[in-house]
This record gives C-alpha cells, structure tokens and sequence, in this order.
C-alpha cells in the first residue's frame, strides 16, 4: 500500500494520545520512542487515522491495506487486534479504534497533525441525527449532503442492485471531499420512498441538500436520473439525467458516479454563493465569505482578484483555522504574480507558496490546498515539486477535475505531451462546466504544438480563447497557434485581442506565465511571438 506520493511532506506526521503517526518514515513512535510494528499493521492504522473522519468499512480494508487480494475476515480480526495491542488499545476499551459491527471501523481518538491545528473526529454515525435544523451547529459553517437510495422504476432484475449500490458508492467519495459534511449511510438509507418531503428528510438528518435518483431498466438500457435538492426551501437546483447500455454496465456505473461527483463540487459551491449574494458583506460568515471569494477568483482580473482578496481575508479574520480559505489566498497571489498584475511578482509567489503552506499546516489532505500548494511552484517554473504536489491533490480526490487539469498543465510544460492530453480530456468530461474549462482547452492546444500539431492546435486555441472567462494570455496562445499553423492574419487578430486587453504583454510575460522545458517548443513559440509583433 503506497500511503503518500509526494516525497516532501515532512510535516506528514499525525499526533494522538502519546503517539507519533510518521507517515514519511513510516515510523510508529510513543513518546519519542520507535514502537516495532508490522508494515501491514502500520498501513492498516495510517488508513483508519487518514479517514478518521468517517466509518471505513471491512470491505475497503481489504482492497486498500491488502491491495484487493481476497484475505479472511479473521486475517483482518487479526491486524485489527495487533494494531490496538501496539497502540495500548484492546477490544473492551476501544478507546482508539471503535469497531461498529457488521459495518466496520472508525479511528475515534482526537488526532493533530505537527505544526498544525488539532481536529476532533466527527461524531459517530446514529440510526438517525437527532432532529436539529440544517442551519444548528457545525453545519452552519459548512454545507451538509444526505444521499439518499434511488428509486426502481419497472423491474431491473439483475440490476435493482445499483439502486442501492450507486449511492452507496457517492457517499465513500463525497466523504473525501472535507468542504462537505456528508451524512453516513446508515442514517440516510432509513430514509426513502415515492414521496419524501426534503424539507422534513433535511430537518432529520441535518443536511442541508439531498441528492436523489431513479434507475429504470428498459430492455438493453439503463437510465439514471439525478436530482439535487435544497431542503431549506424544497428546490430542485439541479438535475441530470444518464443513459448507457446495459453491455457495459460497470463502465456506465462508474462514468455517471464520476460525472455526479465532478458535477457536485461546482454545483454546491456556485448554489452557497447564490445564496449569500445579497447578504450584507460585514454579516458574512466565514464560509459564505470563502464562496463569494471563488466567485471573483477566476475571473483573472485586478477588480475581481482584489474582491477575493477581501473575501479570503474576511473568512481567514472569521475563521483563522479555514484552511481553504488560506487556499483562496494563495490563489490570489498566484494570481497576481501569474498575470503580473503588481511588479513585486518574487514577493507575490513568495505569499502564494505562505498562504499555501498555512492551508497544509490546517489541512493537508484537503485537494484545493493541495492544488494550490502545487500551483505555487509554477511561479518558480519548478515542474517536479509542482507535479509532485498535484499528483497528490488527485491522489486525495480522484474525480477533482482542477487538480486533474493542472496536471495536465504541468506535464505539457515538461514536456510530456501524451500524458498531458490524456489528463486534459479526463477533466474536460469530469467538469464540462467548469470555471476554467477554457485553461483546459487551452492546456490542450499546447499539448498539440509541443506535438507539432499545429492544425489541431489551432482548434484547440481558438476554442480556449472564445471561452467564458479566458484570461489574456489564452487569446496569446491562440494567436501563437494560428501562426504556427499557417494562417497569421487569424494570428495577427487574436494577438491584436490581447493587446488591447493588455498592451504591455510580451514575450518574457509569455515565458514567465509558460515556463516549458522543450528547447524546440519554446523556440517555434518565440519565432512565432516575434513574428506577431511581441
């Protein structure tokens, strides 16, 4: 079981009761000391501390510690009780690890991680919550999601499991997903049926939005319908519907659970932003505050980047411990070092990578802190570190469409066109509605010049450059493209965009904001800069 990707995460270590949890030297230490464990033992408590914050069931155990091979439940039983035993920890007491029979497991204790903040485990999962309204407690600060089983339609035979087994599956992932507080299976799965009133399903779980589905087999088909719901008032804000072929029916499963989770991390964030739009800005809590910010953030401009300033920092002064929020900072950094928006671009990546690093001290297994952490690394066209940061950030959410094409970004720059295609149109199909669908697009066109695809470039380029939101420097690398693919008056026009957009652009901008490896890449790019004036 491989724990960590990244080879610079010296402050992976976990603390709890006297222990030290090292995750880079896979080191088990009570109070200072070394403590002998097995490597599989080790593996085992690592997984349950990382994923403290839910029930890891048997069933995943097995897959993750035991690489899928099929074990014994008394193996498992069995590593189970070595790892209480090394811990101090037995069977009656269950201080640390919490056994829920016929569920699985959950790491209990309070756990820190070293230099950062201490984070108590959630509360552990009840039949049913106790019935407070969606806006009580710790779901105030952040949204809460119940999924609920979807609804047959007709009779699917062999396939009435997916009803069941879809939602199931979107729960374990939503639950890597720490913006969200997602409500446990045993408590949503009572609640179901033809007629539900999501006002009073919200009410009981304390969640502040559902998800919903049907499942209808007709001969070779098979349709999904998804619903999001807001239960504070009731409304459908969004819904979809998938269909495939029963032929195939594991790869349709789990392209409609991608594209639903995907899907979930804009839909939720741009609904909390709508809903504390026209609140007063001084009465912002810290979160709503945080969802305002990544309204401006990606609009790439100095307005909008100097508002999410304010809102970033209005969540931090709310809420000091918001490591996404941090996050967001650095964002605005980055982004003002990376569209050179202030002069001091060496004191603005210097605040990009402090703001990132404030993120990781809170919450290092956060993706967005994360990607972040990663994308500071490009300001120094540092491409390893910066690759080693977002391979993590997809490690931790493997459906995170931004993490994904970051990625892609960074491989192209390096040089590495193929993977950087590959990973281009994994975030294209994981978020075609995403803020920065254009920089995918973008990413795209540039894997086709480092190719010597000009033609395709070009159709890539332009598609990035006519996008909602493309920032300046995309309507440069779509002038770059025409040129190399034969056609400079289309060139010369899209160069004449971005001049008028912002008329101090020039060729070490480009480099600066594009740092690629390949001599020949950034040769036919200056050759074809110069030639369009800049």
């Amino acid at each position: 079981m491989i724990l960590w990707p990244c080879p610079m995460l010296r402050r992976m270590v976990y603390l709890f009761d006297s222990f030290e949890l090292d995750l880079v030297r896979a080191e088990l230490r009570l109070r200072g000391t070394r403590c002998p464990v097995e490597p599989q033992v080790f593996a085992l408590i690592a997984f349950l501390v990382e994923h403290r914050e839910r029930l890891v069931s048997r069933q995943e155990l097995f897959e993750k510690v035991w690489d899928g091979r099929v074990v014994s439940d008394s193996a498992l039983s069995s590593r189970i009780k070595s790892a209480r035993k090394v811990l101090g920890d037995n069977g009656r007491a269950q201080r640390l690890i919490r056994t829920l029979h016929g569920q699985g497991f959950r790491f209990v204790a309070e756990v820190g991680i070293a230099g950062g903040a201490i984070g108590k485990p959630l509360a552990m999962p009840s039949e049913v919550r106790p019935q407070a309204g969606p806006g009580a407690g710790e779901s105030a600060a952040r949204p809460s999601i119940a999924v609920l089983p979807f609804r047959l339609i007709g009779d699917a035979g062999p396939y009435a499991s997916i009803a069941e087994g879809l939602p199931h599956e979107l729960i374990s992932e939503l639950a890597r997903c720490r913006w969200l507080l997602v409500i446990a299976r045993g408590s949503s799965f009572r609640l179901g049926g033809d007629s539900i009133d999501m006002i009073e399903t919200g009410r009981r779980l304390d969640a502040r939005y559902c998800l919903t589905g049907t499942v209808e087999v007709s001969g070779s088909r098979l349709t999904v319908t998804t619903e999001l719901v807001d239960t504070r008032v009731g409304d459908v804000f969004w819904a979809e519907r998938y269909r495939g072929l029963l032929d195939d029916v594991h790869a349709v499963r789990e392209e409609i659970r991608c594209s639903i989770l995907s899907t979930l991390e804009i839909q939720i964030p741009l609904h909390e932003a709508d809903a504390v739009r026209l609140s007063v800005s001084e009465d912002l809590d810290a979160w709503s505050a945080y969802h305002l910010g990544l309204q401006h953030i990606y609009r790439f401009n100095d307005r909008d980047n100097a508002a999410a300033a304010a809102l970033f920092s209005q969540a931090i002064e709310r809420d000091p411990k918001f490591a996404r929020a941090h996050a967001g900072l650095s964002s605005v950094h980055f982004q003002t070092a990376f569209m050179r928006q202030s002069e001091d671009t060496a004191g603005e990546t210097a605040l990009a990578r402090r703001c990132a690093q404030r993120g990781m001290d809170l919450d290092p297994l956060d993706p967005f802190v994360n990607f972040t952490m990663g994308r500071s690394y490009w300001l120094e066209a540092d491409l390893e570190q910066a690759l080693a940061w977002l391979e993590r950030a997809i490690t931790l959410s493997p459906n995170y469409a931004q993490g994904v094409y970051a990625t892609a970004w960074t491989e192209v720059m390096a040089g590495e066109a193929d993977a950087a295609r590959r990973h281009a149109d994994l975030a294209m199909r994981l978020s075609p509605l995403d803020p920065l669908y254009y920089a995918m697009l973008g990413t795209r066109g540039f894997a086709h010049i480092a190719s010597g695809e000009f033609a395709e470039a070009a159709g890539w380029a332009d598609r990035a450059a006519h996008s909602p939101g493309a920032h300046v420097l995309i309507a440069m690398i779509a002038a770059v493209a025409q040129v190399l693919a034969g056609n400079p008056a289309k060139g010369s026009n899209w160069a004449d965009t971005a001049r008028a957009r912002k008329p101090a652009l020039t060729r070490d901008n480009f480099f600066h904001a594009f740092p690629m490896r390949s001599p020949a890449m950034r040769s036919r790019i200056s050759g074809a800069l110069q030639a369009l004036g800049f």
